[in-house]
C-alpha cells in the first residue's frame, strides 16, 4: 500500500470518528443527559480522544461561570477577566493576538455567539509543543463544531429549567392570588339595604396585590369598615397584607375603641414586618342608632365624605401615623361626623390618584370629587370612576393597585 493510500485511509478513520462522536452526542443529547453528563463526554472527547491538552469554558448563566476546567490549567480561571478578556473577541481567534497575560497558556479562543450575544467561551490549548501539526489546530473546525453543539444544548437546559421554574412561579401566584381574593369581601355580601348600601371595586396591578378592603357587622346596629395599603409590591406585601386581614378580624370588635385597635395592630405589624413595611389604613365605625360615625386614618389617602342635601364635601383625614412605621404611635386623634342626612362615602387606595403622564406622576382627587358630588347612588359614582380612569381597559397610567370601597348611609 502506497503512502497515498494509507494517508487516504488515516483521513476517513478520523472523518469517520469525528461523524460517530457527533452522532454518539446527538443522542446523548437527545437522552436528555444533564449538563455535568454532556461536559464530562466532551472533556473526554477533547482530551482523550483529540489529545486536547487544556480546556476552558466560560458560559453566561446570570453571571459569567466557568462551566469546565479540564488539564493543567491551575487557577488560570480565576485570572481571567471575562469582561475585558474574552468579550471583545467575536470570532476564533489566537490568543498570540491577545493582550491579555491570563490567556499565555492556551491557544486558541473560541466564542459561541447565540442571535448576535456570546453566551460562552471555549479556550483550548496543548499541554507543551510537539512534533508534526497541533491537535489544536488540526481538530479546529471539528472542535468549533462541537463546542456549539454542547454549548447550546446546555443553554437549551437552562432554559428549560427556567421555564419550569417560571412556569411554577406563574401557578403559586395565579393560587396567592385566588387566595388573596378570597380574603376580600365578595359584593355579594356587602349590604344593601333601607339603612346602608356598601359597594366596592378592586384591580391587583399584578397577580398578588397589597391592597385590602373590608366590611364588619360589629353588633346589630353598628358597623365596622376599613381600606388599607402595604407599602412596596408583589409577594411579601401580599403576605403582611394577609397577616393582617387576620389581625384585624380578630381584634375589630363592638367592645374594642378604634384607638386602642390601632395601638394593637400597630404592634402586630411591628413584629411582622420588623420595620421594613408599613401599611396605611382608614378604619371607620358607624352606629345606626345614635348616627355618629367615628374614623381613624393612620396615614391612608383622607377619604371623601359628601352630603348630598348640604352639597358639603369633607376629607376624613383625623388620625395618626401609618401602621407599623414607629414602635409607639406618639397620637392619635379620633375623627367623629353625627350624619344627619343621605351621605356618601368614598374609600380608596393611592392607585387611584397616581398616575401616569409624560411628565411622571400626576397627583389628585378632583376627577374623583366630581364623579361623587351629585344625587346619583354611590354604585354609580365608582362606575364612573372607573370608566374615566381607564381601569378596566388597563391604561398604561396605572402604576398600582386600586381598591374603591363606597359606603351610602341612607
Amino acid at each position: 500500500m502506497n503512502k497515498n493510500s494509507k494517508s487516504s485511509i488515516k483521513r476517513l478513520e478520523l472523518t469517520t470518528f469525528k461523524l460517530r462522536s457527533l452522532l454518539n452526542i446527538t443522542q446523548a443529547i437527545n437522552e436528555n443527559l444533564t449538563q455535568e453528563q454532556l461536559l464530562s463526554r466532551y472533556e473526554e472527547l477533547l482530551t482523550k480522544d483529540l489529545n486536547i491538552g487544556k480546556v476552558l469554558i466560560f458560559k453566561y448563566e446570570d453571571s459569567w461561570k466557568c462551566i469546565l476546567k479540564s488539564g493543567e490549567v491551575g487557577a488560570t480561571d480565576e485570572n481571567i477577566d471575562v469582561e475585558k478578556d474574552l468579550l471583545p473577541i467575536d470570532e476564533i481567534s489566537f490568543v498570540t493576538s491577545s493582550t491579555s497575560t491570563a490567556l499565555n497558556d492556551f491557544d486558541i479562543v473560541i466564542p459561541v455567539i447565540n442571535k448576535g450575544t456570546p453566551i460562552a467561551f471555549v479556550i483550548i490549548g496543548d499541554i507543551k509543543e510537539g512534533e508534526g501539526i497541533s491537535p489544536t489546530i488540526k481538530h479546529l473546525n471539528f472542535i468549533q463544531t462541537l463546542s456549539n453543539i454542547i454549548i447550546v444544548a446546555i443553554e437549551n437546559i437552562r432554559l428549560f429549567k427556567e421555564s419550569l421554574r417560571q412556569e411554577a412561579l406563574r401557578k403559586e401566584l395565579e393560587l396567592a392570588s385566588k387566595m388573596q381574593n378570597m380574603l376580600i369581601p365578595d359584593q355579594s355580601i356587602l349590604p344593601k339595604n333601607k339603612r346602608i348600601h356598601i359597594t366596592a371595586f378592586y384591580y391587583p396591578h399584578s397577580e398578588v396585590g397589597g391592597d385590602y378592603y373590608d366590611y364588619l357587622e360589629l353588633s346589630k346596629d353598628e358597623i365596622g369598615f376599613c381600606i388599607s395599603d402595604v407599602s412596596g409590591k408583589g409577594m411579601s406585601a401580599a403576605l403582611l397584607m394577609s397577616n393582617f386581614q387576620a389581625n384585624l378580624r380578630a381584634l375589630f370588635t363592638h367592645e374594642i375603641s378604634l384607638s386602642a385597635l390601632v395601638e394593637k395592630l400597630n404592634e402586630r405589624v411591628m413584629h411582622a414586618a420588623n420595620g421594613e413595611k408599613f401599611i396605611t389604613l382608614f378604619l371607620g365605625k358607624f352606629n345606626f342608632k345614635t348616627r355618629e360615625l367615628e374614623y381613624i386614618n393612620a396615614g391612608h389617602n383622607p377619604p371623601l365624605l359628601y352630603q348630598k342635601v348640604k352639597k358639603n364635601i369633607i376629607h376624613l383625614s383625623k388620625g395618626c401615623v401609618g401602621i407599623g412605621m414607629l414602635d409607639e404611635i406618639p397620637m392619635i386623634r379620633k375623627g367623629s361626623i353625627t350624619i344627619e342626612e343621605c351621605t356618601k362615602i368614598l374609600c380608596y387606595t393611592d392607585g387611584l390618584i397616581e398616575l401616569l403622564d409624560g411628565k411622571g406622576i400626576t397627583y389628585g382627587t378632583k376627577e374623583i370629587e366630581d364623579c361623587l358630588t351629585n344625587t346619583k347612588e354611590i354604585e354609580n359614582n365608582i362606575q364612573e370612576i372607573i370608566k374615566k380612569q381607564g381601569i378596566i381597559e388597563k391604561s398604561a397610567a396605572i402604576f398600582d393597585d386600586i381598591s374603591i370601597l363606597g359606603i351610602e348611609i341612607y
